[in-house]
């Protein structure tokens, strides 16, 4: 099952489901779930990134047990020339040098797959809160939103089976979007 659909207006429908599965990441030498979904719905992905070691926002350093540098992957993603999102990932010094992700292009299937094969396993399941916020004055500059718009925002925490955190992104939504997510009931 396909993880992401645009209809005919433009939304992007997310649907985590399936999106981080590895066949998804790395469908047809796909760079990640982003550069996977758009390309199979016909569109043409996009995405500008840049890789610095910086010191993490506090919440993130708690959750990522990192009380100096992390690596910092900043991406503005594109849905052909309009900025669809924007994206901060979060990651551990030794496992992002373990997994060599320190460059801008890390492959198909982008970091997930690189930390899998440095041994560091997300497994079968990340832990994504979705918040609804008003938007920065940059982050409405660059999405074109007035200044004070509301934004989707989703805090995705990936960890081991073991429960090591090994990435933290923080993903915010221009207009446009909807989220599908399933739970269990039983």
């Amino acid at each position: 099952m396909a993880s992401n659909q645009i209809n005919e207006t433009g939304t992007i429908v997310r649907d985590a489901r399936t999106r981080y599965a590895t066949a998804q990441r790395e469908e047809n030498g796909a760079r990640g779930a982003f550069d996977a979904e758009l390309q199979r719905t016909g569109r043409a992905p996009r995405s500008e990134v840049s890789v610095s070691r910086a010191a993490a926002p506090a919440d993130v350093a708690e959750l990522l047990g990192a009380d100096g540098e992390v690596v910092v992957r900043a991406r503005e993603m594109f849905d052909g020339d309009r900025l669809v999102q924007l994206a901060t990932t979060y990651i551990p010094v030794d496992v992002a040098e373990a997994a060599g992700i320190e460059q801008v292009d890390t492959g198909v299937g982008g970091i997930i797959s690189r930390m899998k094969e440095a041994g560091y396993d997300q497994g079968d399941a990340a832990t994504e809160e979705v918040s609804l916020r008003p938007a920065t004055a940059d982050e409405a500059a660059r999405l074109g939103l007035t200044e004070g718009s509301d934004v989707l925002t989703i805090n995705h925490v990936g960890s081991t089976a073991d429960g090591r955190i090994v990435e933290v992104t923080q993903h915010v939504l221009g207009k446009g979007w909807t989220l599908q997510y399933a739970v269990p009931l039983a």
